[in-house]
């Protein structure tokens, strides 16, 4: 019964010296977000909208004007301002069975699961320590432990608990704590910038399959337009009204023009085997959708985030953020090294020769021991240590001011990509317009006898040419506008599709 209060004094013990810790002092410097970047636009002159195509018609009837407005919110599903259900369908898959973005997610809850882990090391470890000891006492003139001195053997039962404590003085483990908080921060945008990068892929991979096909058919009508014209070249060379010379010249621009071909459905097929991989199957389960431009509906309104948001909108901006916490925690645990490391130890228990006497107060026993050590002399390792944190701080400090601007850069670059998408698909469908007026009326001149073969033949090339470069001009302007979504950081603050972690069913996390 003597024991009973001296117990309770040594819990109580424990419990303020945990209470007190979480009060003390946190040795190394106290993180402080960076400040925003002291700018108002993104170019060098105000925002200017794209012009020159306010009078251009895409290929679904819309217009292919597009204008900035300044300060909109990013939506979550941008990709949607496509008006693609087949692009909806391939994003929302590729975001349910992605293994990239599965792995993101795992990394995240790993990061969640240490910060847990470690705040554990805050308060008190209570172990049972049951032990039970068969021994042989020595004969000879040694005393026996037991009442008949003539029995050596023996059995010794010492059920017993062990209280462990470390005060955290100087904050180390607080600090411990602050950068695997840092480190969870840095997953969590990780995947974001995983999903902001995926989506983005998706959907810049739609609009390069569009693109393709779109150069495919261009290419075709003009293969089929050269077959038209050297089959009627063949029957004037039989007329004897043209000259062996002009067809072979358009034999061998026909020819030219198959070239073209082969490359382009190569690269149709690796778009193919790209989009299904993107969607987490294999290349011979390929995805279903395909796109082509004519489906694809251009947004018009494009919102531009301030600049003073941008750096809380790029995921690698925040990441970079999270980084610099991580080094600056760190540098607080390096400093509480080098200082005095304290730990507590009680044990308490009783000890008996025969498990009926365990409940005899005289067999309870219990100790508490206090120990603090410090470093003498370790030939400059810890100094060291702690000053290679404090580079690492300069360098995370460093990589951020960096990722910042090249967010910016980003920005600006999108901006002014789309501004001279714009004048790029005016010129290139006033080309098509013109080259393909130009073509019909050399034909009629060409039947007339008006013109030669070599004019027709420039005509058709010229022709071939625009076709071409009017589908890539178009398809650019759609790429681009997918490209400032996802500069402007993809919307991620406004997901609403966010998977919950998985249930712990553990009963016995305490342990």
């Amino acid at each position: 019964m003597r024991r009973r209060p001296q117990g309770v004094w040594t819990a109580r013990l424990a419990a303020g010296l945990c209470a007190g810790q979480l009060a003390g002092c946190m040795v190394g410097p106290d993180y402080r977000p960076p400040a925003d970047p002291p700018v108002t636009r993104y170019t060098k002159e105000p925002l200017k909208n794209p012009s020159a195509a306010d009078l251009i018609r895409t290929q679904q009837g819309g217009s292919a004007d597009q204008s900035f407005v300044a300060g909109a919110d990013i939506p979550g599903a941008w990709w949607r301002l496509f008006r693609s259900k087949a692009m909806n369908r391939l994003v929302e898959e590729a975001l349910a069975h992605n293994p990239t973005l599965e792995a993101a997610q795992a990394s995240l809850r790993i990061a969640q699961q240490n910060v847990l882990a470690q705040r554990g090391t805050l308060y008190p470890t209570l172990t049972a320590n049951p032990q039970a000891l068969g021994a042989q006492a020595p004969g000879l003139d040694l005393q026996s432990p037991l009442q008949d001195q003539n029995r050596y053997l023996y059995s010794l039962y010492t059920p017993q608990v062990i209280v462990a404590f470390n005060p955290d003085v100087f904050g180390g483990n607080r600090r411990q704590i602050e950068a695997l908080e840092g480190e969870a921060e840095n997953q969590r945008f990780q995947l974001e910038a995983a999903y902001l990068s995926l989506t983005a892929n998706v959907v810049t991979a739609a609009i390069q399959e569009a693109a393709l096909r779109a150069q495919i058919e261009a290419t075709k009508r003009v293969i089929q337009a050269q077959t038209e014209v050297l089959e009627l070249y063949n029957k004037q060379l039989k007329l004897g009204q043209i000259a062996g010379a002009d067809v072979v010249q358009q034999q061998a621009a026909l020819s030219l023009s198959q070239q073209q071909l082969p490359p382009l459905e190569k690269q149709l097929a690796q778009q193919r085997n790209l989009l299904t991989a993107l969607t987490g199957r294999l290349p011979s389960d390929e995805v279903s959708e395909t796109f082509s431009l004519n489906a694809l509906h251009l947004p018009t309104r494009l919102p531009v985030s301030l600049p003073s948001h941008l750096v809380q909108q790029r995921p690698d901006v925040k990441a970079a953020e999270s980084q610099v916490r991580t080094a600056s925690a760190n540098v607080g645990v390096a400093v509480a090294n080098r200082l005095p490391q304290f730990s507590i130890t009680a044990t308490a228990g009783a000890s008996a020769v025969r498990l009926a006497q365990l409940a005899n107060p005289g067999a309870a026993f219990f100790t508490i021991i206090g120990q603090a050590t410090q470093p003498i002399f370790d030939a400059g390792t810890l100094y060291r240590r702690q000053r290679a944190s404090e580079e690492t701080l300069n360098q995370a400090q460093a990589q951020y001011r960096a990722t910042v601007i090249a967010a910016f850069q980003n920005v600006a670059d999108s901006l002014r990509a789309l501004q001279a998408d714009a004048k790029a698909v005016a010129a290139a469908s006033a080309a098509e317009k013109a080259t393909g007026e130009s073509l019909s009326l050399v034909r009629k001149q060409y039947s007339a006898g008006a013109i030669n073969a070599t004019q027709v033949l420039i005509a058709q090339q010229s022709y071939l040419s625009a076709l071409v470069t009017s589908a890539g001009a178009r398809a650019t302007q759609y790429a681009d506008t997918a490209a400032l979504f996802q500069a402007l950081g993809g919307g991620w603050w406004n997901r609403t599709d966010v998977a919950p972690p998985p249930p712990e069913t553990d009963p016995a996390k305490f342990l």
